[in-house]
């Protein structure tokens, strides 16, 4: 008899559900988080075991490798997709893993990607960069809120970075003014070495890939962005149209229309804030370097206004690389604008 199983994963227990053909529960049981446990829980039913699924949630990396390992086959539920009935009487947590189990067995399970362990590692290595970076701006802005303030003048990013602290002692500002400063600059430095650090290794782990040479090709996009999109979209062959990586990449519309008429949103969030934030950046830097893009860029502007031509110009960009990606070929120019 085939039997599914579904784990609702939280973030300290784990329930897991078993069910047969006709829905029948023949196993459910609230487990802590230990792969020892969950792995003795379904050998039982190893051999009748069709699939597992686990639910897409921040933590299940540990559970999914573990699974993967002693050769189940898995299937990450994406929680955005699965909708139970809204009329349903009681729902909770078992009812939930054995919904999940019930979508794998009807084939209606709407899947994430299981991105390979290996690979994200060094997804996550560039995923944290971008965290630092982030820090590292809020660390730049705040002395320079901190300089305003005191002076009425302006200091801008690259003149705080080249700040010292017998700098710092000459602007004459009161004892915790500059202390205040000094530990802006403190966490600066140790989040640029930190920085360098990452980069250095993201370097050594991209750059014999072919896909990292080709996306070096793409106006605007230079080693970061490059990385940034070669880890984010994996196997490109997991996206089956352009459409789809699109979509993925955020720069396509949500919309809901009923009789010709817009009625709403759809989740606006769908798909990988990284991509998005890689071909907006993409778009911005070229504008700059391309006459092509500015082109068209100028052309979109003129019809709506910045944001949207900046958006439309990221949907190109992103278009484009998916063609690159699939056929292993150079951006060419021609090809993208006309």
């Amino acid at each position: 008899m085939k039997k599914f199983s579904g784990i609702d994963l939280h973030s300290n227990n784990s329930v897991v559900v078993v069910s047969d053909e006709v829905d029948h529960i023949v196993y459910q049981r609230r487990l802590p988080n230990d792969a020892l446990q969950i792995r003795a829980a379904l050998a039982p039913h190893r051999e009748e075991l069709e699939g597992v699924v686990i639910e897409a949630t921040y933590n299940w990396y540990w559970l999914v490798d573990a699974l993967l390992a002693d050769g189940y086959h898995v299937h990450l539920a994406n929680p955005a997709a699965i909708r139970q009935y809204e009329g349903l009487k009681y729902s909770g947590d078992f009812t939930d893993a054995a919904h999940l189990a019930q979508l794998l067995r009807l084939g209606l399970l709407p899947e994430g990607y299981i991105y390979p362990a290996d690979g994200r590692q060094v997804r996550d290595l560039a995923r944290k960069r971008m965290q630092l970076v982030q820090c590292r701006t809020a660390q730049i802005l705040a002395i320079g809120n901190l300089f305003a303030r005191h002076t009425g003048s302006q200091m801008h990013g690259p003149q705080v970075k080249r700040l010292d602290g017998a700098q710092v002692s000459r602007f004459g500002f009161a004892p915790d003014v500059t202390l205040a400063i000094r530990a802006n600059l403190a966490v600066l430095g140790t989040l640029q070495q930190q920085i360098e650090i990452i980069e250095k290794r993201l370097m050594q782990q991209v750059k014999l890939n072919p896909d990292y040479a080709l996306l070096n090709t793409v106006p605007g996009i230079g080693p970061v962005l490059a990385t940034t999109i070669m880890l984010e979209t994996g196997t490109i062959s997991r996206f089956a149209t352009v459409g789809h990586f699109s979509s993925y990449c955020r720069s396509v519309g949500s919309r809901r229309e009923s009789n010709s008429r817009k009625k709403g949103e759809g989740n606006t969030k769908n798909g990988n804030r990284y991509l998005a934030w890689a071909f907006v950046e993409a778009a911005n830097f070229a504008i700059r370097t391309c006459p092509q893009a500015r082109r068209f860029y100028e052309r979109k502007k003129r019809m709506r206004n910045g944001i949207v031509a900046i958006k439309a110009l990221a949907h190109k960009l992103a278009r484009a690389c998916y063609h690159m990606l699939r056929e292993h070929k150079p951006f060419e120019t021609v090809r993208c604008f006309g």
